[in-house]
């Protein structure tokens, strides 16, 4: 079992088999505490092939998107702590080796001020952190990131420069036009791999105004 914490259908282009393994999606743990105190909740499984695959996995909320491509195949030995189940074990009552996906997550620092703003007309730093879910026991390192900014609405992105800032995290330094030409904000889209090829690409489509 594979356990992901995402709302949208896995595909992939390889052929089924008569092993298979169940991918549980969940929105959060929390999931897994209701089921324990008697409540339902709502879980998505799939039937996915057990050899290994490379999907895509996409998802869209408030706007913002986001699409990871990974490899997965069925997980030989458990990587959960004792203190937080598998999912899968606790709703489905699914028995096997479980595992979270590998999925990178973003985190940003987008230095703004108190009102949420950035200053145009300039060079202005952000921060951005990958990382994966707590209960991947040794998750691979993000090595590359890609930024770019659009300030049309994304009718035209720019490339940013980046640098990294230290374990999975990078500097992107975006050129602020003059606040008159970006009156609808600053767009990011921001794309990060790890050193075993899984990619995400979350695209923002107002990040941040300018003043």
């Amino acid at each position: 079992m594979t356990e992901m914490s995402t709302e949208t259908s896995p595909t992939n282009a390889a052929e089924s088999s008569r092993w298979r393994r169940k991918a549980i999606l969940a929105a959060s743990a929390a999931v897994a505490m209701v089921a324990l105190v008697g409540c339902k909740a709502d879980v998505i499984s799939y039937d996915l092939p057990a050899e290994s695959a490379r999907y895509t996995f996409q998802t869209e909320t408030d706007g913002v998107t986001t699409a990871w491509e990974y490899t997965s195949g069925r997980p030989t030995e458990p990587d959960t702590p004792t203190s937080q189940p598998c999912i899968a074990d606790v709703v489905l009552k699914e028995t096997g080796p479980c595992r979270p996906e590998p999925l990178i997550f973003l985190r940003y620092d987008l230095g703004l001020g108190l009102d949420n703003t950035a200053k145009a007309d300039r060079l202005h730093p952000i921060t951005v952190t990958g990382y994966y879910q707590d209960r991947l026991g040794t998750p691979p390192r993000v090595t590359e990131l890609r930024a770019e900014a659009s300030f049309d609405g994304g009718k035209v992105w720019r490339p940013v420069s980046t640098e990294a800032a230290g374990k999975n995290t990078f500097t992107a330094r975006i050129k602020h036009p003059k606040g008159d030409q970006a009156s609808g904000g600053v767009a990011l889209r921001i794309t990060a791999t790890d050193r075993e090829g899984n990619t995400v690409k979350q695209t923002i489509p107002q990040a941040y105004r300018l003043r």
